[in-house]
């Protein structure tokens, strides 16, 4: 499931660099909650939890059914 997740932000992280930011993969556990740091201008944005929650992990959910949640560190 690593690797799947990992392929799936290769498709995310042009969008965020393209406003400054980008994503990096940290983990994921048996649960499926992946585990990823925002950084650049994404690292401080205001509306950086929505980028997580309703960007990046809708589209993980949808890539890889075994996502049940992404969360910040």
């Amino acid at each position: 499931m690593e690797d799947q997740v990992k392929a799936a932000l290769e498709n995310v992280r042009p969008s965020l660099q393209a406003d400054g930011g980008d994503v990096e993969f940290v983990s994921v556990d048996n649960g499926g909650v992946v585990s990823v740091k925002l950084t650049g201008a994404c690292g401080h944005c205001p509306m950086s939890q929505m980028t997580l929650k309703m960007g990046i992990e809708n589209y993980l959910k949808k890539e890889v059914p075994q996502v049940t949640s992404v969360v910040g560190v």
